[in-house]
């Protein structure tokens, strides 16, 4: 574990390895779980604004979903999450040649809206839990993403290398340099 600022860090975070291979696990962190995808409140909020956009990106039974549960509902967790269809996949997932991806990470791609995906989503699968005075950043080993642990074993991206993007969206770039500063004293020391 590694404490920078108000985050306590889970040593998995350096020393496992992971690249997604979406061809070869074919997006099923979509699919995975009892439950949506985490929401912050306010991207709750902004999911409600961008829903005419995303309807355009999304399969009629995501729309339903949608339609019927809203942009956002919270679950028996009494957390707030995206919808899914049925008990399955997320609402907002497009099934495209066998393949699950985001209806919104797509809006975004093409420029129609400014909001990328839910953190929790661009973050998968380090899971961030807050405690109030501090948030525990932890990685999530599932066997889902196996392809993505064999890619990045091959290419030795260790899990904060391959995460920098949201990780930076959440923590800010100072934080990230500073824990690659310390990823270095990990590294030296080992």
């Amino acid at each position: 574990m590694l404490s920078l600022g108000k985050t306590i860090i889970s040593s998995a975070i350096f020393e496992e390895k992971f690249a997604c291979d979406i061809e070869k696990c074919r997006g099923h962190c979509c699919l995975h779980g009892d439950s949506g995808a985490p929401l912050e409140v306010e991207e709750a909020q902004i999911l409600g604004k961008i829903w005419p956009i995303l309807k355009k990106y999304m399969r009629p039974a995501g729309i339903r979903a949608v339609q019927q549960k809203g942009t956002s509902m919270t679950d028996s967790d009494g957390d707030l999450v995206t919808p899914l269809i049925g008990n399955a996949e997320c609402a907002y997932a497009q099934y495209v040649h066998g393949i699950y991806y985001c209806a919104i990470e797509k809006a975004w791609m093409e420029k129609k809206i400014s909001f990328r995906k839910p953190i929790s989503c661009h973050l998968f699968p380090v899971r961030i839990k807050k405690y109030g005075e501090f948030d525990a950043v932890n990685y999530e080993e599932l066997k889902i993403c196996s392809p993505a642990v064999r890619r990045g074993t091959a290419e030795n991206i260790p899990v904060y290398r391959f995460l920098k993007e949201p990780l930076i969206r959440v923590y800010g770039k100072q934080w990230y340099n500073e824990l690659l500063i310390a990823a270095d004293e990990i590294r030296k020391n080992k």
